[in-house]
């Protein structure tokens, strides 16, 4: 029997990428999936992709940061199909340039804008849909942060700091909502290639993508159906005692020394001064 079955789970950010890897692999699981993006037509087609396979998806439009928008994906989610067992908090799509720079750099409005979908979006998500998991018999919350939650990179103040209060957030949820049955974990992706990844860096640079390939002792970048599958084991009754827990899923990168890391990124930027750095 599939390990999610009848259950019914949102995915924010699920048009593609990480999001929609794992749209399709809860799916396949046998859950009901709301699939939230700002993106309506990339929704409607993997929502479509996930039908055509047999599944169940519906789609809503939504921004995350938006306190109305959240609560109005939660109602969705319970009009359709009566409960809610997994909520997904992966949407994080930035302002070209909302990232750069250190707290002197950073503009008010780029702070407020990403932290409010790195986190914001996560505690109003909780708000809502909390409830509804309670009245469902409990459930499983993963908040997807980063490795960069866990290690600095310079000069990428929103991500960093957002990515590390995910890890935060996630432990506060789970010491709250466990007596209630609901575990919250914490995924922390190496880097993954996806389509948006693949096409801004890496489909005029395979130089610069076999640098960060060889800094994997696996030789690789992630896959989105990597943390898909990961997120899945974490949502299912396998699972049933992990809550918490920032699940590190990066091929080995953070194994390996952090200084030893920084000294080859220097050297590697010295030689190929033009590649732009996926953070």
């Amino acid at each position: 029997m599939p390990r999610l079955q009848d259950h019914v789970a949102i995915v924010t950010g699920g048009a593609r990428g990480i999001g929609g890897a794992t749209a399709r692999r809860l799916a396949e699981e046998g859950a009901s999936v709301l699939i939230v993006d700002v993106d309506g037509d990339a929704a409607e087609q993997n929502a479509r992709a996930i039908r055509d396979a047999g599944g169940t998806a519906a789609t809503i439009v939504a921004d995350v940061g938006k306190h109305a928008d959240v609560r109005a994906m939660v109602e969705e989610a319970e009009r359709r199909w009566g409960k809610l067992n997994v909520l997904v908090n992966n949407a994080y799509n930035p302002t070209a340039g909302d990232d750069g720079g250190t707290a002197v750099d950073v503009a008010e409005e780029a702070w407020d804008r990403g932290l409010a979908v790195l986190i914001k979006s996560i505690y109003l998500a909780a708000k809502y849909a909390v409830p509804i998991m309670q009245r469902s018999g409990g459930g499983s919350i993963v908040n997807l942060s980063s490795v960069h939650g866990l290690l600095q990179a310079p000069r990428a103040m929103i991500y960093e700091v957002g990515k590390s209060a995910v890890i935060g957030i996630t432990r506060q949820m789970a010491q709250d909502f466990g007596p209630s049955g609901i575990r919250v974990n914490a995924i922390c992706p190496g880097h993954i290639v996806t389509e948006r990844i693949q096409a801004q860096n890496w489909d005029n640079n395979p130089t610069g993508l076999r640098f960060f390939e060889e800094q994997y002792p696996l030789r690789r970048c992630g896959r989105p159906v990597d943390i898909a599958n990961a997120i899945v084991f974490l949502c299912s009754d396998e699972a049933s005692f992990i809550t918490g827990h920032a699940l590190v899923v990066d091929g080995g990168l953070t194994i390996q020394l952090q200084e030893n890391l920084g000294v080859h990124l220097a050297h590697f930027i010295q030689e190929h001064p033009d590649t732009r750095l996926p953070y």
